[in-house]
């Protein structure tokens, strides 16, 4: 029988948790050096934070998304936007990772009981889906000035400068990799935990 501490969590899920927060943390930080075009990362990121959402519950999820927000402060890209506004940063990096994962994790619970593997599939397109629209969000709030010059300099939109350089096929890419890789590791962890029992 697995023992639960006071907040109902077993020292299995917890274990799990810190083994992923590890994960999250190398992504975090090793992520940033992957690009694809203009100036933001891809996140490998979301897809522990998605299986962590899933496996431990929302909490763990905000967790694991505020790990990754963390990181990201040590990370190259992080002085680029510190130079635009610390605050700004700040709050849209934590955001966006604690409610990519708080989001993920309470769509995962509410759709569970319905099918286990399709609530992974909707959990893994909420989470980078809350992730880039609170970065979107931000950096209408925070960085507005950035984005009007840059749209301006380009001859494009606001609307047309944020999606082409600041998420660019990154969203895309995220949301591909999340969909596909989440689910199969949750399925695999649940063949694993099979087998053990």
């Amino acid at each position: 029988m697995e023992r639960t501490n006071k907040k109902g969590m077993s020292t299995q899920k917890i274990a799990v948790l810190g083994l992923l927060s590890a994960i999250v943390a190398v992504l975090a930080y090793y992520g940033g050096f992957i690009k694809i075009g203009g100036f933001a990362s891809i996140s490998l990121t979301l897809i522990p934070i998605v299986v962590g959402a899933t496996i431990c519950g929302p909490y763990a999820g905000a967790w694991l998304g505020g790990v990754a927000g963390v990181i990201f402060f040590a990370t190259p890209d992080a002085a680029f936007w510190f130079g635009l506004s610390i605050p700004g940063t700040i709050i849209t990096v934590m955001a966006k990772g604690i409610l990519s994962g708080l989001c993920a994790g309470l769509v995962y619970k509410l759709l569970e009981g319905l099918n286990r593997y399709f609530s992974v599939i909707v959990s893994a397109i909420v989470c980078p889906v809350v992730n880039t629209g609170i970065f979107l969000l931000g950096s209408l709030i925070f960085f507005m000035d950035t984005v009007n010059g840059g749209a301006q300099s380009e001859g494009v939109s606001v609307f047309a400068y944020l999606i082409i350089f600041f998420v660019g096929l990154n969203f895309v890419f995220e949301l591909i990799v999340n969909i596909a890789v989440s689910p199969a590791i949750v399925k695999i962890l649940d063949i694993v935990k099979k087998k053990r029992n």
